[in-house]
This record gives C-alpha cells, sequence and structure tokens, in this order.
C-alpha cells in the first residue's frame, strides 16, 4: 500500500465492525472514495485522505477496523458521520452498527 501525504491530527477514535465481509467492505470505501479523494489499499489494509481528517482502515477474519483521526473533536465527529453512513449504505443486507470510541 502506498504511504500518502501525513497531515497533522491531533483527536481520534476508532471502531471494530463484526463482519464476514471486512475486506469486501474495506476495498468499497477505498473504491468509492479514490475518484474524489487520495486513496490507498489492498484486501487488508487502506487509507482514505479526507479534508477533515483521515481514515485507516483494516480488515481482519471476521472484522473491520476503522481509525479516524483528525485535528479537532467537530471534524471527527463529520468524519465518522460520513465514515458511518456510506459503510452502513455498502452493508444494507447487514444487521451492522458502528460503535466509536475515542483513543
Amino acid at each position: 500500500m502506498n504511504d500518502l501525504s501525513p497531515s497533522v491530527q491531533t483527536v481520534g477514535s476508532v471502531a471494530a465492525i463484526a463482519t464476514p465481509h471486512a475486506s469486501r467492505y474495506l476495498q468499497q470505501l477505498c473504491k468509492h472514495f479514490q475518484h474524489k479523494l487520495p486513496v490507498a489499499f489492498d484486501p487488508r489494509s487502506g487509507r482514505i485522505v479526507y479534508a477533515i481528517g483521515d481514515c485507516r482502515l483494516v480488515a481482519g477474519e471476521a472484522v473491520l477496523t476503522l481509525l479516524l483521526m483528525a485535528p479537532d473533536p467537530e471534524r471527527l465527529e463529520q468524519l465518522q458521520d460520513v465514515v458511518a453512513r456510506h459503510l452502513l449504505r455498502f452493508a444494507f443486507r447487514e444487521d451492522m452498527t458502528v460503535d466509536w470510541h475515542p483513543l
């Protein structure tokens, strides 16, 4: 996976989502945003650089882990909303919840 230019981040959150389709959702999210944003990914890890912060994704056997970093709490909340909304849209066949926990 290519390293994308770093940005200054001060607050973060993480969500570990149980799903048998972790790699599929990681790739869907990355492919969806790669037309508008800097994105790097492979089947097991990814990074999406938004103007409001960064999203790192890790696909395990049955867990998709999302790690978000942003410059301030307001942008972190906005980033959580964007990432969760898109993921839940892709995973509409599953009963999935995204519970964010501060770092």
